[in-house]
């Protein structure tokens, strides 16, 4: 980071780029004043006959209020995974640029590496599903461009030691992407209140989890307004749709409703943290800071299978580095997690054959 340097790491054809303009980004308004005679729209209105606004303005006021950031540190994307999608685009140079990833982790950033053509370097959690530090610094070279770091993890479910990404953050000249899809489940404090601190530091959020928004597809980065500006030049002009938009704003805006859910789902997680402890077949509950548990047992595959023969899904996650025999328990409702347990429960009063 002390030697960071954002024109260093940008993509050349990147520099020069223009991006795409369209009316709608060349005035400061909410648009109810405004007749529009610019886009070739159908003029009647019937809630959506208009193009959406390309710098989701409503959403990113409401974000930068709650959150106590600033709205040009904010970028939203269909999904996190156009975000991801656009760091590579911006920074990753095809078939010469490498990131860093730590295995087991969010299966999209190697996804997105292939497709982009960049090399993806692999550096496994040691056995705390903690950062191995030194092994990361090592292997980066010149073109290492991102490394990722997802906390609270997914498989695994922790938080990563503080110590240990402000190494990575502090000694990497690279960008440190922060995934906090499930940060509202854990403990402790989310990095973007660091972003002044660190010129290097991207953070990607979501409302698919603890806002229960997945089906509208909405993903937040939070950056410097450096980084930003550079992901907004590539980005498609009208991403976020209007209907999402809407009932993103309808969303953040019940704030109470929210928080109840996330005090429930934290509730129901300690209680089957517990009730998968005391099955028999179940070897080791590790502990989670998000909305799901990974547990150990003695054959994943056939837990997985008899569960799904019983109309329950879960996730299993054996082909994973370190989570052999291991399975992905999303939190639900009461209701289902009593449905989840008491099939667990008749499985362990089953014979094997």
């Amino acid at each position: 980071m002390a030697n960071f340097k954002l024109d260093k790491i940008l993509r050349e054809n990147i520099k020069g780029l223009k991006a795409y303009a369209s009316a709608r980004d060349e005035y400061v308004s909410d648009g109810s004043t405004m007749v529009f005679l610019d886009a070739n729209e159908n003029p009647y209105e019937n809630g959506v006959n208009r193009y959406p606004d390309p710098q989701q303005r409503g959403v990113k006021s409401i974000l930068s209020s709650q959150k106590n950031v600033p709205a040009a540190s904010i970028l939203l994307g269909n999904g996190s995974d156009e975000v991801l999608d656009l760091l590579f685009r911006a920074f990753c140079e095809p078939t010469q640029d490498n990131i860093i990833t730590l295995p087991p982790t969010y299966g999209m950033y190697k996804v997105l590496a292939d497709i982009n053509a960049i090399e993806n370097r692999e550096v496994l959690l040691d056995q705390s599903f903690e950062p191995d530090v030194t092994e990361i610094l090592k292997i980066v070279d010149k073109h290492t461009k991102i490394i990722f770091l997802c906390s609270p993890n997914n498989p695994t479910g922790n938080t990563f030691s503080e110590e240990r990404m402000l190494k990575i953050l502090k000694e990497f000249n690279g960008i440190v992407v922060i995934d906090e899809a499930y940060i509202d489940f854990a403990s402790g404090a989310s990095w973007m209140q660091r972003l002044e601190d660190f010129p290097n530091l991207v953070v990607t959020q979501t409302l698919s989890k603890a806002y229960g928004m997945a089906g509208i597809r909405l993903g937040i980065c939070y950056a410097s307004p450096e980084i930003t500006t550079v992901l907004n030049k590539i980005k498609p002009p009208y991403n976020v749709n209007e209907l999402t938009q809407q009932r993103a704003i309808s969303r953040l805006s019940a704030r109470d409703e929210v928080s109840k859910e996330i005090e429930n789902i934290l509730q129901e997680r300690t209680k089957l943290e517990t009730s998968l402890a005391a099955i028999d077949f179940v070897k080791e509950v590790y502990p989670s800071e998000a909305n799901f548990i990974l547990a150990k047992v003695d054959d994943a595959n056939l837990r997985y299978d008899q569960l799904l023969n019983r109309g329950i899904v879960v996730r299993n996650r054996s082909s994973q580095p370190l989570c052999n025999n291991t399975l992905r328990f999303s939190v639900g409702t009461p209701d289902e997690n009593s449905v989840l347990i008491k099939a667990l429960e008749n499985l362990a009063l089953t014979p094997v054959k």
